[in-house]
Protein backbone atom coordinates (compact mmCIF):
# COMPACT_ATOMS: atom_id res chain seq x y z
CA UNK A 1 0.00 0.00 0.00
CA UNK A 2 1.12 3.31 -0.89
CA UNK A 3 0.21 5.61 2.10
CA UNK A 4 0.19 9.57 0.84
CA UNK A 5 0.58 11.05 3.99
CA UNK A 6 -2.27 13.90 4.72
CA UNK A 7 -4.60 12.05 2.71
CA UNK A 8 -6.60 8.85 2.63
CA UNK A 9 -4.69 5.24 3.17
CA UNK A 10 -5.99 3.39 0.01
CA UNK A 11 -4.97 0.87 -2.16
CA UNK A 12 -3.99 2.45 -5.56
CA UNK A 13 -5.88 1.81 -8.36
CA UNK A 14 -4.06 1.45 -11.97
CA UNK A 15 -1.13 -1.36 -10.38
CA UNK A 16 -2.19 -5.08 -9.35
CA UNK A 17 -1.43 -6.86 -6.00
CA UNK A 18 1.02 -8.79 -7.82
CA UNK A 19 2.90 -5.13 -9.12
CA UNK A 20 2.66 -4.18 -5.03
CA UNK A 21 3.89 -6.92 -3.26
CA UNK A 22 7.00 -9.11 -3.89
CA UNK A 23 8.80 -10.89 -0.52
CA UNK A 24 12.31 -9.89 -0.39
CA UNK A 25 15.19 -12.17 -0.24
CA UNK A 26 17.73 -9.92 -0.50
CA UNK A 27 41.50 8.55 -3.89
CA UNK A 28 42.42 9.56 -5.80
CA UNK A 29 45.69 7.27 -5.77
CA UNK A 30 43.32 4.35 -6.39
CA UNK A 31 42.41 5.34 -10.08
CA UNK A 32 44.49 7.17 -12.79
CA UNK A 33 42.83 9.36 -14.96
CA UNK A 34 42.98 7.89 -18.00
CA UNK A 35 41.13 4.47 -16.24
CA UNK A 36 38.23 6.77 -15.69
CA UNK A 37 37.93 8.08 -19.79
CA UNK A 38 38.11 4.34 -20.58
CA UNK A 39 34.55 4.33 -19.09
CA UNK A 40 33.59 7.05 -21.27
CA UNK A 41 35.21 5.93 -24.94
CA UNK A 42 31.91 6.79 -26.63
CA UNK A 43 30.18 3.66 -26.52
CA UNK A 44 26.97 3.72 -27.35
CA UNK A 45 24.70 1.97 -24.29
CA UNK A 46 23.43 -1.27 -26.13
CA UNK A 47 19.39 -0.99 -26.88
CA UNK A 48 18.56 -3.69 -24.31
CA UNK A 49 19.64 -1.20 -21.30
CA UNK A 50 16.81 1.02 -21.87
CA UNK A 51 13.79 0.69 -19.87
CA UNK A 52 10.66 -1.15 -20.42
CA UNK A 53 8.53 2.34 -20.14
CA UNK A 54 11.01 3.90 -22.82
CA UNK A 55 12.23 6.79 -21.29
CA UNK A 56 14.69 7.97 -18.29
CA UNK A 57 13.06 9.73 -15.43
CA UNK A 58 16.16 10.91 -14.02
CA UNK A 59 19.77 11.46 -15.97
CA UNK A 60 21.41 11.36 -12.99
CA UNK A 61 21.71 9.87 -9.31
CA UNK A 62 22.62 10.73 -6.20
CA UNK A 63 23.31 7.94 -4.01
CA UNK A 64 23.85 8.75 0.07
CA UNK A 65 25.45 5.88 1.82
CA UNK A 66 24.55 6.36 5.69
CA UNK A 67 27.38 3.61 6.18
CA UNK A 68 27.03 1.72 9.25
CA UNK A 69 23.39 1.27 9.43
CA UNK A 70 21.52 4.43 10.47
CA UNK A 71 18.75 3.98 13.15
CA UNK A 72 15.07 4.32 11.34
CA UNK A 73 13.27 4.35 14.92
CA UNK A 74 15.43 7.85 15.43
CA UNK A 75 14.79 9.35 12.12
CA UNK A 76 12.41 7.84 10.01
CA UNK A 77 9.90 5.28 11.53
CA UNK A 78 9.34 6.13 15.37
CA UNK A 79 7.55 4.03 17.46
CA UNK A 80 6.07 6.84 20.20
CA UNK A 81 3.20 4.12 21.61
CA UNK A 82 6.37 1.61 21.76
CA UNK A 83 7.77 -0.04 24.88
CA UNK A 84 10.05 2.36 26.84
CA UNK A 85 13.01 -0.36 25.45
CA UNK A 86 12.19 0.17 21.85
CA UNK A 87 10.82 3.51 21.21
CA UNK A 88 14.11 5.32 23.29
CA UNK A 89 14.30 8.94 24.20
CA UNK A 90 13.41 10.77 21.15
CA UNK A 91 9.83 11.80 20.31
CA UNK A 92 8.38 12.12 16.49
CA UNK A 93 7.90 16.01 15.10
CA UNK A 94 5.80 17.07 12.62
CA UNK A 95 6.97 17.60 8.95
CA UNK A 96 6.44 19.56 5.90
CA UNK A 97 3.90 16.69 5.09
CA UNK A 98 0.21 16.81 7.05
CA UNK A 99 -0.13 13.19 9.12
CA UNK A 100 4.04 12.50 8.60
CA UNK A 101 6.62 12.71 11.31
CA UNK A 102 9.95 12.32 11.65
CA UNK A 103 12.40 12.40 14.64
CA UNK A 104 13.13 15.78 16.76
CA UNK A 105 16.71 15.26 16.06
CA UNK A 106 15.62 16.10 11.95
CA UNK A 107 13.78 19.89 12.28
CA UNK A 108 15.52 21.01 9.29
CA UNK A 109 15.01 18.01 7.71
CA UNK A 110 10.92 17.90 8.31
CA UNK A 111 10.79 20.94 6.67
CA UNK A 112 11.69 19.02 2.99
CA UNK A 113 9.84 16.07 3.71
CA UNK A 114 7.13 16.77 0.58
CA UNK A 115 10.07 16.01 -1.48
CA UNK A 116 10.88 12.26 -0.18
CA UNK A 117 8.99 9.16 -0.51
CA UNK A 118 9.72 6.83 2.24
CA UNK A 119 10.06 2.98 1.64
CA UNK A 120 9.85 1.74 5.28
CA UNK A 121 9.64 -1.98 4.67
CA UNK A 122 13.61 -2.75 3.09
CA UNK A 123 14.84 -6.14 4.84
CA UNK A 124 17.60 -8.72 3.86
CA UNK A 125 18.80 -10.88 6.18
CA UNK A 126 23.01 -10.02 5.64
CA UNK A 127 23.66 -8.75 9.50
CA UNK A 128 27.37 -7.76 8.13
CA UNK A 129 28.69 -4.39 7.71
CA UNK A 130 30.68 -5.31 4.30
CA UNK A 131 28.89 -7.86 3.02
CA UNK A 132 25.25 -5.69 3.86
CA UNK A 133 26.53 -2.51 1.69
CA UNK A 134 27.56 -4.74 -1.04
CA UNK A 135 24.34 -5.86 -1.22
CA UNK A 136 22.29 -2.43 -0.80
CA UNK A 137 25.31 -0.99 -3.33
CA UNK A 138 24.83 -3.76 -6.07
CA UNK A 139 21.33 -5.24 -5.60
CA UNK A 140 22.90 -8.73 -5.76
CA UNK A 141 23.23 -10.97 -2.80
CA UNK A 142 26.96 -11.28 -1.03
CA UNK A 143 26.97 -14.80 -1.22
CA UNK A 144 30.11 -16.04 -2.13
CA UNK A 145 30.48 -19.59 -1.94
CA UNK A 146 30.00 -20.37 1.68
CA UNK A 147 31.86 -17.17 2.69
CA UNK A 148 30.29 -13.75 2.19
CA UNK A 149 31.73 -11.20 0.01
CA UNK A 150 33.54 -8.16 2.07
CA UNK A 151 35.23 -5.99 -0.45
CA UNK A 152 35.50 -6.06 -4.31
CA UNK A 153 37.54 -7.78 -6.54
CA UNK A 154 37.63 -8.16 -10.37
CA UNK A 155 34.73 -10.99 -10.23
CA UNK A 156 32.05 -8.98 -7.81
CA UNK A 157 29.25 -7.62 -9.43
CA UNK A 158 29.30 -3.99 -10.32
CA UNK A 159 27.62 -1.26 -8.25
CA UNK A 160 25.32 1.18 -9.95
CA UNK A 161 27.67 3.77 -10.31
CA UNK A 162 30.14 1.03 -12.02
CA UNK A 163 27.04 0.45 -14.43
CA UNK A 164 25.86 3.83 -15.23
CA UNK A 165 29.90 4.54 -16.45
CA UNK A 166 29.38 1.41 -18.56
CA UNK A 167 25.72 1.95 -19.88
CA UNK A 168 25.07 5.98 -20.04
CA UNK A 169 28.93 7.05 -20.92
CA UNK A 170 29.31 11.23 -20.99
CA UNK A 171 29.92 12.64 -23.58
CA UNK A 172 31.50 15.80 -21.83
CA UNK A 173 35.17 15.76 -20.10
CA UNK A 174 34.00 14.91 -16.79
CA UNK A 175 33.81 11.37 -14.72
CA UNK A 176 30.82 9.58 -15.48
CA UNK A 177 31.08 8.17 -11.97
CA UNK A 178 32.25 9.73 -8.60
CA UNK A 179 32.72 8.73 -5.38
CA UNK A 180 32.71 11.33 -2.16
CA UNK A 181 35.03 11.78 -0.06
CA UNK A 182 36.55 8.55 -0.16
CA UNK A 183 36.54 4.87 -0.23
CA UNK A 184 34.51 3.67 3.01
CA UNK A 185 36.50 1.18 4.59
CA UNK A 186 36.14 -1.45 7.75
CA UNK A 187 37.89 -4.39 8.90
CA UNK A 188 40.80 -3.22 7.40
CA UNK A 189 39.41 -3.40 3.51
CA UNK A 190 37.30 -0.72 1.43
CA UNK A 191 33.68 -2.60 1.76
CA UNK A 192 32.38 -3.87 -1.15
CA UNK A 193 29.73 -2.18 -3.69
CA UNK A 194 32.43 1.14 -4.19
CA UNK A 195 34.58 -0.07 -7.24
CA UNK A 196 34.03 -1.47 -10.98
CA UNK A 197 33.79 -5.03 -10.51
CA UNK A 198 33.94 -7.19 -12.85
CA UNK A 199 33.11 -4.57 -15.42
CA UNK A 200 37.24 -3.40 -15.30
CA UNK A 201 38.93 -0.12 -13.86
CA UNK A 202 37.71 1.87 -16.38
CA UNK A 203 34.26 1.95 -14.34
CA UNK A 204 35.88 2.95 -10.93
CA UNK A 205 34.83 5.74 -9.46
CA UNK A 206 36.72 9.11 -9.63
CA UNK A 207 37.54 9.39 -5.83
CA UNK A 208 37.26 12.94 -5.27
CA UNK A 209 38.92 13.27 -1.60
CA UNK A 210 37.82 15.93 1.11
CA UNK A 211 36.05 19.03 -0.11
CA UNK A 212 36.03 20.33 3.26
CA UNK A 213 39.68 20.72 3.61
CA UNK A 214 41.04 23.88 2.82
CA UNK A 215 43.96 22.66 1.02
CA UNK A 216 41.52 20.44 -1.42
CA UNK A 217 42.46 20.86 -5.20
CA UNK A 218 40.69 19.49 -8.83
CA UNK A 219 41.87 15.79 -8.01
CA UNK A 220 44.33 14.66 -10.53
CA UNK A 221 46.82 17.85 -10.07
CA UNK A 222 48.52 16.41 -6.86
CA UNK A 223 50.18 13.85 -9.34
CA UNK A 224 51.78 17.43 -11.28
CA UNK A 225 53.98 19.12 -8.89
CA UNK A 226 56.47 20.40 -11.05
CA UNK A 227 53.71 21.46 -13.96
CA UNK A 228 52.63 25.01 -13.01
CA UNK A 229 49.36 25.89 -13.15
CA UNK A 230 49.69 28.76 -16.52
CA UNK A 231 50.88 25.69 -18.57
CA UNK A 232 48.18 22.88 -17.92
CA UNK A 233 46.89 24.04 -21.59
CA UNK A 234 50.03 22.19 -22.95
CA UNK A 235 48.93 19.05 -23.44
CA UNK A 236 52.00 17.44 -24.08
CA UNK A 237 53.85 18.58 -21.20
CA UNK A 238 51.16 17.07 -19.08
CA UNK A 239 50.77 13.61 -20.70
CA UNK A 240 54.52 13.40 -20.17
CA UNK A 241 54.40 14.32 -16.24
CA UNK A 242 51.44 12.25 -15.99
CA UNK A 243 53.65 9.25 -17.57
CA UNK A 244 56.58 10.02 -15.07
CA UNK A 245 54.17 10.78 -12.33
CA UNK A 246 52.79 7.13 -12.77
CA UNK A 247 56.14 5.15 -13.63
CA UNK A 248 57.71 6.79 -10.30
CA UNK A 249 54.45 4.89 -8.52
CA UNK A 250 55.65 1.32 -10.37
CA UNK A 251 51.93 0.59 -11.17
CA UNK A 252 52.46 -1.63 -13.93
CA UNK A 253 48.54 -1.61 -14.58
CA UNK A 254 48.39 2.01 -14.33
CA UNK A 255 51.13 2.27 -17.25
CA UNK A 256 49.67 0.30 -19.44
CA UNK A 257 46.96 2.35 -19.31
CA UNK A 258 47.71 4.90 -20.35
CA UNK A 259 47.06 3.92 -24.45
CA UNK A 260 44.52 5.70 -26.25
CA UNK A 261 42.63 7.41 -23.11
CA UNK A 262 45.70 8.98 -21.58
CA UNK A 263 45.28 12.12 -24.02
CA UNK A 264 41.28 12.23 -22.88
CA UNK A 265 42.33 11.98 -19.53
CA UNK A 266 44.89 15.47 -20.47
CA UNK A 267 41.56 16.89 -21.37
CA UNK A 268 39.72 16.26 -18.10
CA UNK A 269 42.42 17.69 -16.31
CA UNK A 270 42.53 20.93 -18.23
CA UNK A 271 38.99 21.25 -18.88
CA UNK A 272 37.47 24.53 -17.95
CA UNK A 273 34.01 22.14 -17.41
CA UNK A 274 35.57 19.78 -15.14
CA UNK A 275 38.06 22.15 -12.85
CA UNK A 276 34.81 24.61 -12.30
CA UNK A 277 33.18 21.55 -11.08
CA UNK A 278 35.31 20.69 -8.60
CA UNK A 279 35.82 24.59 -7.31
CA UNK A 280 33.52 25.05 -4.30
CA UNK A 281 35.03 28.36 -4.20
CA UNK A 282 32.63 29.44 -6.36
CA UNK A 283 29.80 28.87 -4.41
CA UNK A 284 28.48 31.94 -2.58
CA UNK A 285 29.58 31.87 1.40
CA UNK A 286 25.94 32.05 2.89
CA UNK A 287 25.60 29.29 0.85
CA UNK A 288 28.45 26.97 1.97
CA UNK A 289 27.26 28.15 5.86
CA UNK A 290 23.86 27.01 5.03
CA UNK A 291 24.94 23.06 3.78
CA UNK A 292 27.49 23.13 7.10
CA UNK A 293 31.38 24.34 7.25
CA UNK A 294 33.67 23.13 9.67
CA UNK A 295 35.03 25.77 12.10
CA UNK A 296 38.20 23.69 12.48
CA UNK A 297 37.65 20.82 14.40
CA UNK A 298 39.89 17.95 15.68
CA UNK A 299 39.29 15.27 12.78
CA UNK A 300 41.93 12.37 14.69
CA UNK A 301 38.53 12.52 17.01
CA UNK A 302 36.17 9.23 15.21
CA UNK A 303 32.52 10.13 15.31
CA UNK A 304 31.86 7.36 17.30
CA UNK A 305 33.90 9.60 20.02
CA UNK A 306 31.96 12.86 19.21
CA UNK A 307 33.96 13.83 16.50
CA UNK A 308 31.24 14.61 14.37
CA UNK A 309 30.80 14.39 10.59
CA UNK A 310 32.36 18.19 9.52
CA UNK A 311 32.83 17.40 6.12
CA UNK A 312 29.63 16.40 5.04
CA UNK A 313 27.95 20.25 4.54
CA UNK A 314 30.62 20.64 1.50
CA UNK A 315 30.67 17.01 0.46
CA UNK A 316 26.90 17.60 -0.03
CA UNK A 317 27.55 20.80 -1.65
CA UNK A 318 30.14 19.17 -3.98
CA UNK A 319 27.88 16.45 -4.84
CA UNK A 320 25.06 18.68 -6.31
CA UNK A 321 27.82 20.71 -8.57
CA UNK A 322 29.28 17.52 -10.14
CA UNK A 323 25.60 16.66 -10.86
CA UNK A 324 25.15 19.91 -12.35
CA UNK A 325 28.31 19.21 -13.99
CA UNK A 326 27.15 16.01 -15.89
CA UNK A 327 28.25 13.23 -14.06
CA UNK A 328 26.27 10.54 -13.82
CA UNK A 329 26.46 9.36 -10.28
CA UNK A 330 27.62 10.42 -7.51
CA UNK A 331 27.76 8.50 -4.28
CA UNK A 332 28.41 10.21 -0.83
CA UNK A 333 30.27 8.49 1.91
CA UNK A 334 30.77 9.00 5.81
CA UNK A 335 34.36 8.97 4.82
CA UNK A 336 37.46 7.25 5.68
CA UNK A 337 37.82 8.43 9.16
CA UNK A 338 38.39 5.88 11.73
CA UNK A 339 35.00 4.51 12.12
CA UNK A 340 31.46 3.55 10.58
CA UNK A 341 29.87 6.78 11.78
CA UNK A 342 25.97 5.39 12.22
CA UNK A 343 27.53 2.16 13.76
CA UNK A 344 26.10 3.44 17.33
CA UNK A 345 26.44 -0.07 19.45
CA UNK A 346 27.13 2.33 22.40
CA UNK A 347 26.24 5.74 23.57
CA UNK A 348 23.80 5.70 20.92
CA UNK A 349 21.52 8.41 22.25
CA UNK A 350 24.12 10.99 23.09
CA UNK A 351 25.90 10.18 19.58
CA UNK A 352 22.72 10.48 17.32
CA UNK A 353 21.97 13.70 19.33
CA UNK A 354 25.52 15.42 19.09
CA UNK A 355 27.62 13.84 16.50
CA UNK A 356 25.90 12.65 13.72
CA UNK A 357 21.79 13.63 13.09
CA UNK A 358 22.50 17.42 13.75
CA UNK A 359 25.37 18.39 10.65
CA UNK A 360 23.17 15.38 8.72
CA UNK A 361 20.04 17.07 8.94
CA UNK A 362 21.40 20.61 8.01
CA UNK A 363 23.30 19.05 5.26
CA UNK A 364 20.83 16.92 3.72
CA UNK A 365 18.10 19.77 3.81
CA UNK A 366 20.15 22.19 2.22
CA UNK A 367 20.88 20.24 -0.48
CA UNK A 368 17.43 19.49 -0.56
CA UNK A 369 16.06 22.98 -0.80
CA UNK A 370 19.19 23.90 -3.14
CA UNK A 371 18.76 21.47 -5.28
CA UNK A 372 14.60 21.82 -5.91
CA UNK A 373 14.81 25.57 -6.25
CA UNK A 374 17.84 25.17 -8.92
CA UNK A 375 15.31 22.96 -10.81
CA UNK A 376 17.79 19.78 -10.21
CA UNK A 377 15.28 17.53 -8.45
CA UNK A 378 13.29 17.06 -11.67
CA UNK A 379 16.21 15.21 -13.43
CA UNK A 380 18.05 13.71 -10.00
CA UNK A 381 17.31 11.05 -8.71
CA UNK A 382 18.46 11.05 -4.89
CA UNK A 383 18.64 7.79 -2.81
CA UNK A 384 19.07 7.89 1.10
CA UNK A 385 20.10 4.42 2.56
CA UNK A 386 22.50 2.18 4.69
CA UNK A 387 23.38 -1.36 5.10
CA UNK A 388 20.73 -1.55 7.84
CA UNK A 389 19.16 -0.53 10.36
CA UNK A 390 19.71 -0.53 14.20
CA UNK A 391 17.90 -3.37 16.65
CA UNK A 392 14.26 -2.30 17.86
CA UNK A 393 14.99 -3.47 21.97
CA UNK A 394 17.67 -1.18 23.13
CA UNK A 395 20.73 -3.42 24.29
CA UNK A 396 19.79 -6.04 22.12
CA UNK A 397 22.92 -8.29 21.04
CA UNK A 398 23.11 -9.41 17.40
CA UNK A 399 26.41 -9.37 16.34
CA UNK A 400 30.31 -9.52 17.49
CA UNK A 401 30.44 -5.76 18.37
CA UNK A 402 27.42 -6.13 20.82
CA UNK A 403 25.05 -3.27 22.46
CA UNK A 404 25.77 -1.28 25.60
CA UNK A 405 22.74 -1.96 27.79
CA UNK A 406 20.37 0.69 27.84
CA UNK A 407 21.68 3.22 25.58
CA UNK A 408 23.07 0.73 22.52
CA UNK A 409 21.31 -1.02 19.13
CA UNK A 410 22.99 -3.02 17.67
CA UNK A 411 22.74 -4.18 13.84
CA UNK A 412 19.02 -5.13 12.42
CA UNK A 413 18.76 -6.18 8.62
CA UNK A 414 15.07 -7.45 9.06
CA UNK A 415 13.64 -4.12 8.73
CA UNK A 416 14.53 -0.60 8.11
CA UNK A 417 13.55 2.79 5.60
CA UNK A 418 14.87 4.22 2.20
CA UNK A 419 14.03 7.68 0.68
CA UNK A 420 13.89 8.54 -2.46
CA UNK A 421 13.72 12.05 -3.81
CA UNK A 422 13.44 13.73 -7.35
CA UNK A 423 12.90 12.39 -10.85
CA UNK A 424 9.23 12.35 -10.40
CA UNK A 425 8.98 10.47 -6.89
CA UNK A 426 5.48 11.02 -4.96
CA UNK A 427 6.66 13.48 -2.35
CA UNK A 428 5.24 12.46 0.73
CA UNK A 429 4.44 9.13 -0.11
CA UNK A 430 5.29 6.28 2.09
CA UNK A 431 5.58 2.87 1.14
CA UNK A 432 5.21 -0.63 2.85
CA UNK A 433 5.08 -0.34 6.78
CA UNK A 434 6.56 -1.68 9.68
CA UNK A 435 5.22 -3.53 12.83
CA UNK A 436 4.57 -2.04 16.30
CA UNK A 437 8.35 -2.24 17.17
CA UNK A 438 10.03 -1.12 13.55
CA UNK A 439 11.17 -5.08 13.57
CA UNK A 440 9.91 -6.66 10.84
CA UNK A 441 7.71 -5.71 7.16
CA UNK A 442 3.94 -5.78 8.49
CA UNK A 443 3.28 -5.36 4.51
CA UNK A 444 4.70 -4.87 1.06
CA UNK A 445 7.99 -6.19 2.07
CA UNK A 446 10.92 -4.52 0.15
CA UNK A 447 14.24 -6.50 -0.58
CA UNK A 448 17.59 -4.70 -1.83
CA UNK A 449 17.29 -6.45 -5.34
CA UNK A 450 13.66 -4.34 -5.49
CA UNK A 451 15.85 -1.27 -4.03
CA UNK A 452 18.25 -1.50 -6.76
CA UNK A 453 14.93 -2.32 -10.05
CA UNK A 454 13.40 1.03 -8.77
CA UNK A 455 16.43 2.89 -8.88
CA UNK A 456 17.46 1.91 -12.40
CA UNK A 457 14.15 2.04 -13.48
CA UNK A 458 13.91 5.37 -12.59
CA UNK A 459 16.86 6.32 -15.07
CA UNK A 460 15.57 4.79 -17.50
CA UNK A 461 17.83 1.31 -17.39
CA UNK A 462 15.66 -1.81 -17.69
CA UNK A 463 16.72 -4.42 -14.89
CA UNK A 464 16.62 -7.28 -17.34
CA UNK A 465 19.77 -5.43 -19.17
CA UNK A 466 22.51 -8.47 -19.60
CA UNK A 467 25.93 -7.55 -18.40
CA UNK A 468 28.97 -9.30 -19.29
CA UNK A 469 32.35 -9.79 -17.39
CA UNK A 470 35.74 -10.22 -18.43
CA UNK A 471 35.33 -13.84 -19.77
CA UNK A 472 32.07 -12.65 -21.77
CA UNK A 473 29.65 -14.75 -18.79
CA UNK A 474 26.11 -13.09 -18.77
CA UNK A 475 24.44 -11.71 -16.19
CA UNK A 476 21.07 -10.24 -15.41
CA UNK A 477 21.54 -6.88 -14.17
CA UNK A 478 18.89 -7.24 -11.53
CA UNK A 479 16.56 -9.69 -9.92
CA UNK A 480 14.57 -7.62 -8.34
CA UNK A 481 11.18 -5.54 -9.56
CA UNK A 482 10.53 -2.34 -9.64
CA UNK A 483 8.38 0.02 -7.04
CA UNK A 484 5.51 0.71 -9.49
CA UNK A 485 3.74 2.64 -6.46
CA UNK A 486 6.72 5.03 -6.56
CA UNK A 487 7.67 5.33 -10.27
CA UNK A 488 3.82 5.49 -11.46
Amino acid sequence: MLSLAGRPSRNCSGWSRREFLRAGGLAVGGLSLPTLLEASGGRKPPDASTSKSGKARAKSCLLIFMDGGPSHLEMWDLKPDAPAEVKGEFKPIRSSVPSLTVGELLPLTSREMHHFAQVRSVHHGVNDHNAGAFYMLTGRHPADGSKLIQADSASTFPPFGAVMAKLRPVERAIPPYVLLPEYQWNNGVDIGGQKGGFLGAKCDPFVSGDPSLPDFGVPGLDLLPDVPLDRLSQRDDLRNALDAAIAKRGDSAAAQRLNVFQRQAVEVVTSPDARRAFDLTREPQKLRERYGTDPGSDRSIEARKFGGLPHIGQTFLMARRLLEAGVRLVTVMTGRRIDQAWDTHRDHFGLMKKSLCPPFDQALSALISDMHLRGLLEETLVVVMGEFGRTPKIGYVTSGAGAAKGNGRDHWPYCYTVLFAGAGMPGGAVYGSSDRTAAYPRENPVGPEDIAATIYEALGIDPATELHDTQNKPYTLCTGRPIRALLG
